[in-house]
């Protein structure tokens, strides 16, 4: 002081010699408390710098040496003290980013514990402090969410203005999907905070847009492999199969989420119970007793009963119930369904020993309409007919059968969960109807499919075309299957020539039976031999047959109107083989003579044999009637030992002398043996001699033999049917 005093003095005195110029100046007091107090702040702030230092290095020392109690004590006095400064702040940065990182390791440990040890209130004003210096949008809201998951009572305050900017972020962010990180946040962390506080406040109106958003992120969720590009290869036995069920099968992570953030547990029943928790808030008529979803679905039907009578505000309430409720049930329902038949579509290679499977229309009694006289003309290969069991007889003259309630089988042994597959289509299938019964619904629902795009989700297309054939709307159901062509293609990649996806395979052979259904025989032909390049060969002839034998008597039924087949080659084949023949039988039979219809029969019939028996001596029988019969394709497709041995006794005087024209180029071969060694003995030399080599080839692959009777003519086929 004596010093800072005679600085102050010295240039006072020299100012007050004569012969200098005064200048004002401030007083001296002033000079000197001016002083005094830069040089206590001075003081002070080392003091305080010191302080800090000495502090964070003893929270430091502590820190290192994991000792939590006095690293916590330290860090709380560092904070009260000093909460404003950069140092204090990277640590506190530091320790949010362990509590919302999901790794175990020792050191993150720690900093979760070091964190607990701090009081509640130095918690939240910690957590809300780092809030305010998060710019992005993700980690403010992973921040706030630490904050509401610890304090609930600040959800009040906070939990409706955080929901509302992370799905304004995600518009800002035009995502494409619902499944994002913003959506995410919002219906699992955030949403399930709000609406089960009773203290936060929120109009109906709000409710069922959040409610919305929930179901539109958990329904793409659950279905999320088929939004990404999947690519099938050939109807195999073992399909080969591609994007997206690999990526399903592996673990799946929301961009810009971590993987353990991006798993959700149980997406249908947090959905459901989102669903009964609006439905408390808004006082829907629920029943919590009711759990099922044939009990939801039959609740909605008595609702919907009464809906008409309500005024405006109770009419609007009651509709967004049956809306909701029956759609979450259908869309579940319609989900497990898909995932059974096509389980390939979520399950990916965990999927590859479960086949797929495909509704059709139940031709199995194709070969059962030969009701026929068996006095004329018996031969002893024929008699063995006569013991065997008549089957019912056909309706393939009319095999639409249209109809609510139609018929569905599975064998068990296919598809062990048959009984809930088919209880599953039931459900969704009512809760579609229901969902179109009333005007009000229809519009509801409609308004919801269009927002979220659900005419590009390839699953859900391939529920809508089976229940359209079950309804028997065949026309539409073409509609519904060319619309699936074109789903399929915006979804894959250019298709490998030579390679189909499961898809467009699918479409093909519910294309076939839809136009079989209408009569359209050429048009069932025709996509039944398209599907035919897709077949995986060789095919074992025998193997499916006996798997099917047992049940032949019961599935004569007039119910059995459709069926669910495995879509494999080693069943779709021989369906094809049926359709074919259901095709070209009624051609062949008619009174009008059509030789080229009926060797396509004789051919196809050989599949199964002797299941077409009573078929191949109805054949036989308007051959004989006809006096002749000319197939020039005979000898190329033809080895059933039994059918030679027919053909070679029509021949015999017995037989009836029928003459055949069954060699390629006969005409060309009779007028060349009239003049070399005459008609009779030439041609039934070269008959004999074709009989002989047909009968060294009857231990071929007779599917092959068939394979390559359906690719090779073709044109010759759809020609018969034009």
């Amino acid at each position: 002081r004596e010093f800072e005093n005679k600085q102050n003095l010295a240039p006072a005195f020299k100012d007050m010699m004569p012969g200098k110029q005064k200048t004002p100046q401030r007083p001296l007091t002033t000079l000197v408390t001016t002083k005094i107090c830069s040089v206590r702040c001075w003081y002070n702030s080392l003091t305080w710098i010191l302080l800090l230092n000495s502090e964070y290095e003893m929270y430091t020392i502590e820190r290192n040496a994991e000792r939590t109690s006095s690293a916590g004590r330290l860090l709380y006095d560092i904070f009260v003290n000093f909460p404003d400064q950069p140092v204090v702040w990277r640590e506190i940065s530091v320790i949010t980013s362990a509590l919302r990182n999901d790794c175990q390791d020792k050191q993150t440990q720690f900093l979760r514990g070091l964190f607990e040890t701090l009081p509640g209130r130095i918690q939240c004003e910690m957590l809300l402090k780092a809030t305010e210096q998060c710019f992005n949008t993700l980690e403010r809201a992973e921040m706030l969410l630490l904050l509401l998951r610890r304090f609930p009572e600040s959800v009040v305050q906070h939990g409706v203005g955080l929901g509302e900017s992370l799905l304004e972020a995600e518009n800002i962010e035009d995502q494409e999907s619902p499944v994002n990180c913003y959506r995410k946040l919002f219906v699992c962390d955030v949403l399930p905070l709000i609406i089960n506080n009773p203290d936060v406040r929120l109009p109906a109106a709000l409710l069922y847009k959040y409610l919305n958003k929930a179901a539109e992120f958990y329904i793409n969720y659950v279905t999320r492999s088929t939004q990404m590009e999947s690519q099938y290869q050939g109807v195999q036995d073992t399909p080969d199969l591609l994007s997206p069920s690999k990526r399903s099968s592996q673990k799946y992570v929301i961009e810009g989420l971590t993987e353990k953030s991006s798993h959700i547990t149980d997406p249908w029943e947090r959905v459901f119970k989102i669903l009964s928790v609006v439905g408390v808030r808004c006082e829907w008529q629920m029943d919590m007793s009711r759990r099922s979803f044939g009990d939801i679905l039959l609740k909605m039907k008595d609702v919907c009963r009464y809906i008409g009578n309500y005024d405006n505000e109770a009419h609007t309430k009651y509709k967004t119930q049956v809306t909701y409720s029956t759609m979450l049930v259908f869309f579940k329902n319609a989900f497990q369904y898909v995932s059974s038949i096509q389980p390939s579509l979520f399950q990916g290679p965990n999927a590859a020993n479960q086949h797929p499977f495909v509704l059709l229309e139940d031709v199995s009694n194709v070969y059962g309409d030969a009701d026929m006289d068996r006095s004329k003309h018996l031969h002893k290969k024929r008699k063995l007919a006569e013991g065997r069991e008549k089957t019912m007889s056909s309706d393939d003259e009319d095999p639409s059968g249209k109809g609510r309630n139609r018929h569905i089988t599975i064998h068990a042994a296919e598809l062990p969960n048959s009984v809930e597959v088919l209880e599953s289509f039931r459900l969704a299938r009512e809760s579609w109807e229901l969902l179109h019964s009333l005007e009000s619904l229809d519009k509801e629902f409609t308004r919801i499919c269009v927002s979220w795009k659900t005419d590009t989700w390839l699953w859900l297309r391939i529920f809508l075309t089976d229940m359209i054939i079950y309804q028997g709307q065949y026309k539409k159901a073409i509609a519904s299957l060319h619309h699936l062509a074109a789903l399929q293609g915006s979804h894959s990649p250019q298709q490998i020539p030579g390679q189909g996806s499961l898809e467009n395979q699918r479409a093909l052979i519910q294309l076939a039976t839809c136009h079989f259904a209408l009569g359209e025989y050429r048009f069932t032909c025709e996509k039944v031999l398209d599907l035919m390049c897709y077949m995986v060969l060789p095919i074992q002839e025998g193997a499916k047959l006996q798997e099917e034998q047992p049940k032949l008597k019961s599935k004569f039924r007039k119910v059995s109107e459709l069926k669910l087949w495995p879509f494999t080659s080693a069943a779709i084949m021989p369906y094809c083989l049926r359709l074919l023949l259901a095709c070209f039988k009624l051609r062949a039979f008619t009174d009008s003579r059509d030789d080229m219809a009926l060797g396509h029969v004789i051919v196809l019939l050989q599949h199964e044999w002797p299941r077409g028996e009573n078929l191949f001596l109805k054949a036989i029988n308007k051959i004989c009637q006809q006096g002749n019969f000319q197939y020039e394709n005979f000898f190329n497709y033809v080895t059933n030992i039994d059918m030679l041995e027919e053909f070679a006794y029509l021949r015999t005087q017995e037989g009836g002398k029928i003459h055949l024209e069954l060699l390629p180029n006969q005409g060309m071969l009779i007028k060349h043996h009239t003049v070399t060694r005459g008609i009779t003995k030439g041609v039934k030399e070269d008959f004999r001699l074709a009989m002989e080599r047909q009968v060294s080839r009857c231990g071929e692959n007779l599917m092959m033999v068939l394979h390559r009777f359906c690719i090779n003519e073709k044109i010759l086929l759809l020609q018969t049917l034009a």
